[in-house]
């Protein structure tokens, strides 16, 4: 049958267009290369860390360079990798989007709308996912209109003693929003504060991930979702796309499914990739930056070793973060000898620290020498950490690019490469707030750290960037391919610059808007479908 939309991908960016879609009436097609996460007992187990489970595939990796090559996979689900994440949910800043000169150099990087333009859809995002936080003692909190819909679960025990440490440092820990159920509903479990969270999918459906408070409703509204479906090309006919051509995950001949509107949301990785193997970079004026200025944030995870196990109580206490450096020495200069950092080393915004728990002891087993891992396995008990998290700069040479040298995938796609580096000045800021975050892991009783560099694109942005100018942006304001009639991006590829925050809560905010804008250039399949999910 033919569809108003097809939407590809399920998670953020896919999941809040589709909602809006489907409220107003619309017949929506959701394409999803995975599967639904099965939820029960095998949840809480070691190996049910999403990239120990079938979730994370490496059938077909992306290859990583120039540091290594290291082939990298990605999680492929209903509900994308929301389904194992750890729930942060906080808005971009509101100077976020008025980018520093020096973070955006030459790139030519400028969002095309400011926060109080977006701080509706916001509001609205943390109400359709559940958002448990307050604002109180975030130094960089912009304003919003209305509170948080949830308030904050009580800390855990080493969460206060992070927060101690920290405000001993003179800095200013606060509560970090989380997309966790804290209450029972009709329906829904409240969370139990175990410690598989992160990382894992909820054995409860406590966690609100979108397959549990998205998409699972709009099934019920309407909304067809084929899963196991790997989407090739988008096929078009000068500037429209006529069709979305699909194989199954087990294999099988092409299918090509049809609809006026076309809604790509597969990823900072994945929609550039879709992009350039069906050619539609050639119909864009700004067609060279399909797949360039791809960012991923300064990541580091910084591991206090502590004489006895700091969670002794095996909560989840993900809970904290630290904001003080955000917009560096612009901001806060009061502590600075306290927090031992000079802020003159560096101009313009820094960036955050969050807190994170103890590690799976399965995950960290997996990552060490075989040799190695029966022994230092047991420490891992020892350990609790903090992440630190650095605005990096777009630019021009990191990119994802097709690999024309190897032959396709056996779905018929062509490999992807990925070529990344960071800049000098992505290195100095992610530096300096280890630095900080070493002092705070200090204070709180740990007598030696370790650094644990993280090589995926879990935070990946920027390479379908949004903007003004049709000569340095591929998408316009509201999300449309420059170029073509009927295509909208919504995920994390729409952004310019990367801010120092995670990004999904802003993905939802911006998808939520972009579809809004579509219903309001499409008034003819509106009216004619409206009340038809009803």
């Amino acid at each position: 049958m033919n569809f108003d939309a097809i939407v590809v991908g399920s998670g953020f960016g896919g999941a809040l267009a589709a909602k809006v879609l489907v409220e107003a009436g619309w017949r929506v097609l959701m394409l999803e290369r995975g599967r639904w996460v099965a939820r029960g007992p095998e949840n809480w187990t070691p190996e049910g860390v999403g990239q120990l489970t079938e979730h994370y595939s490496l059938e077909a990796p992306y290859i990583a360079e120039p540091a290594g090559p290291r082939a990298l996979g990605a999680y492929y689900c209903v509900g994308g990798p929301s389904v194992f994440y750890g729930g942060v949910s906080l808005r971009f800043r509101e100077r976020d989007f008025e980018p520093d000169p020096g973070i955006i150099g030459e790139s030519g990087a400028a969002w095309p709308f400011r926060y109080h333009d977006l701080e509706p859809y916001y509001l609205r995002a943390e109400r359709i996912i559940g958002v448990a936080g307050t604002d109180a003692g975030d130094p960089t909190a912009p304003p919003r209109s209305a509170p948080y819909p949830f308030p904050p679960a009580e800390l855990a025990p080493v969460s206060r003693r992070i927060e101690v440490a920290a405000r001993a440092l003179g800095l200013n820990p606060f509560r970090l929003p989380l997309a966790i159920n804290h209450q029972a509903s009709p329906g829904r479990s409240a969370c139990i504060a175990c410690s598989t969270c992160d990382g894992f999918a909820c054995a409860l459906g406590a966690k609100n991930d979108l397959a549990t408070t998205v998409l699972q409703p709009l099934l019920r509204r309407g909304l067809r979702l084929e899963p196991e479906t790997v989407v090739t090309r988008l096929l078009h006919d000068g500037r429209r796309i006529t069709g979305v051509e699909t194989v199954p995950l087990a294999g099988g001949a092409p299918v090509v499914h049809r609809a006026r509107e076309v809604v790509l949301a597969a990823g900072a990785v994945a929609t550039p990739h879709l992009l350039l193997a069906s050619g539609l970079e050639r119909l864009n004026p700004a067609g060279d930056l399909v797949g360039r200025y791809l960012m991923r944030h300064f990541n580091e995870i910084i591991f206090g070793i502590f004489p006895t196990p700091p969670d002794k109580e095996g909560r989840f206490h993900k809970q904290l973060g630290i904001h003080d450096l955000y917009f560096g020495g612009a901001h806060g200069r009061t502590g600075a000898q306290a927090r031992g950092v000079d802020e003159g080393e560096l101009s313009g915004p820094i960036g955050a620290i969050q807190q994170l728990p103890t590690p799976p002891v399965a995950l960290v087993k997996s990552e060490m020498p075989k040799l190695l891992a029966p022994v230092l396995a047991p420490l891992v008990r020892n350990l609790t950490g903090l992440l630190v998290m650095a605005e990096d700069q777009p630019r021009y040479e990191n990119r994802v690019l097709l690999d024309r040298e190897s032959p396709p995938d056996r779905w018929g796609l062509p490999r992807l490469r990925i070529q990344f580096r960071h800049s000098a000045r992505d290195l100095a800021a992610g530096e300096i707030l280890t630095r900080t975050a070493r002092r705070v892991l200090r204070k709180a009783g740990a007598f030696a750290w370790y650094r644990h560099k993280i090589h995926t694109f879990s935070h990946g942005v920027g390479t379908v960037r949004m903007g003004t100018d049709p000569g340095t942006s591929v998408l316009d304001a509201d999300g449309r391919f420059r170029g073509v009639e009927n295509l909208t991006v919504t995920d994390a590829s729409v952004f310019p610059t990367s801010a120092s925050v995670n990004p999904s809560l802003t993905i939802a905010a911006n998808a939520l808007r972009a579809a809004e804008r579509l219903l309001a250039r499409a008034p003819v399949a509106r009216a004619t479908h409206a009340g038809a999910a009803h």
